[in-house]
């Protein structure tokens, strides 16, 4: 229908007997181009409005089969239409250049079905794992490795459709790639580990994306921020990004407090050996504040006890965990049950101790004050006679 289209145009513009065959050509290519560009404003603008009407709905998916179509749908009219218009030039002009229309269209049409299917995958990928969208999100780092895998398969499949296109036996592809891929397995075998590194992690899944994972044989410790399939992105404290390859992740233990479901308190608070008359009394009293306070566990391990005989303390071992795992929460926990402890102490006329010295001297030594303040009084004055007489010295001379 086109060519017969354009067919009668050209005949027409013949007819009028003005114009050589390169203006015919130039108008009739001209026309196709300013088409092509109505049609694809027109598609986007339709493609818009339905857009805003399905965004009423409840159903999720138009909503992302609209949006991921919407630019590849533009292309493929601009790449309709460019082909048409190198059919045009073909015609008057058969250039060589332009014998590649079709393979060029062809190639162009797997490139647009790849790209509509990435953005419908990717799509799909954040509606997914929306808590606005869904009700129940899915797992980031188990959507997005799924997500990776699905792009790396319609890419794949879209090099060796072009490449068949383009002439080339798929066949024989597959046979040089699996004769290269020993040559390339040994050259990148550090590649490869990382690559099969990041499928355990996606596959047992030891931390995900948001986790705060640390490693007591290396010195990692951050936040997850991203989980690729050669480096797995974690932000440390100091807000420095951190690029650990994954295949260390294979040989390395790996803890992640972020699934911990308490925090615990541990601490050895020491009375005076002089108030070991009320240690019970303040044992009992601390248990049963912990048992009774708001934010510690009563149903995990407590245990107050008299623990030993220190240096300069008796010590009582204070053990328990938190309700809360956040960790600025659990230090404002730990600051309140320091303090009720203090008060415990304190209200049982008691006092928290620290390090001290005792001097013993020997029987018969003693210390008498009076005496070196009387020593103290007669040097003074021997000083001020000695003064005195230097005084009258310098006088006489």
């Amino acid at each position: 229908m086109i060519g017969e289209t354009l067919g009668i145009l050209n005949s027409w513009i013949k007819d009028f007997g003005m114009l050589s065959e390169g203006w015919r050509a130039a108008i009739l290519i001209f026309i196709l181009v300013f088409g092509t560009a109505v049609a694809a404003f027109i598609a986007s603008r339709v493609i818009g409005v339905l857009e805003q009407k399905f965004n009423a709905t409840r159903n999720l998916w138009d909503d992302a089969l609209l949006h991921a179509a919407r630019r590849p749908v533009v292309a493929f009219i601009w790449l309709q239409g460019v082909y048409w218009a190198a059919e045009v030039a073909y015609h008057f002009s058969e250039a060589e250049v332009f014998t590649a229309n079709s393979t060029l269209l062809q190639i162009g049409f797997v490139w647009v079905l790849v790209w509509a299917m990435l953005r419908m995958i990717k799509e799909i990928e954040r509606i997914l794992v929306s808590p606005v969208k869904m009700r129940k999100p899915m797992d980031y780092t188990t959507v997005n490795a799924i997500s990776k895998l699905l792009r790396a398969v319609v890419i794949i499949t879209a090099v060796l459709t072009a490449l068949q296109t383009l002439g080339f036996s798929i066949s024989g592809v597959l046979a040089f790639g699996g004769m290269g891929g020993i040559a390339v397995g040994f050259a990148a075998k550090d590649l490869l580990a990382n690559f099969f590194g990041g499928f355990i992690i996606h596959l047992d899944r030891p931390f995900k994306v948001g986790d705060w994972v640390r490693s007591p044989d290396r010195n990692i410790e951050g936040t997850v921020e991203q989980i690729g399939w050669r480096l797995t992105t974690i932000r440390t404290f100091d807000k420095r990004p951190l690029y650990v390859p994954n295949a260390a992740f294979t040989t390395i233990a790996v803890e992640n407090p972020s699934r911990m479901t308490n925090r615990r308190i541990f601490e050895n608070i020491g009375i005076r050996y002089a108030d070991v008359h009320s240690m019970k009394k303040i044992v009992d009293e601390i248990r049963d504040m912990l048992k009774n306070h708001d934010d510690i566990a009563a149903d995990e391990t407590l245990i107050v006890n008299f623990l030993a005989f220190n240096a300069s303390s008796l010590d009582i071992m204070v053990y328990a965990f938190t309700k809360t795992t956040q960790w600025v929460l659990f230090h404002q926990v730990k600051e309140d049950v320091l303090l009720r402890i203090s008060d415990i102490i304190e209200s049982h006329g008691a006092e928290v101790a620290f390090p001290t010295r005792t001097l013993h001297l020997p029987d018969g030594l003693k210390v008498n004050g009076a005496g070196r303040e009387g020593s103290a009084t007669e040097e003074s004055q021997n000083q001020s006679a000695d003064t005195q007489a230097e005084t009258v010295n310098d006088s006489n001379r």
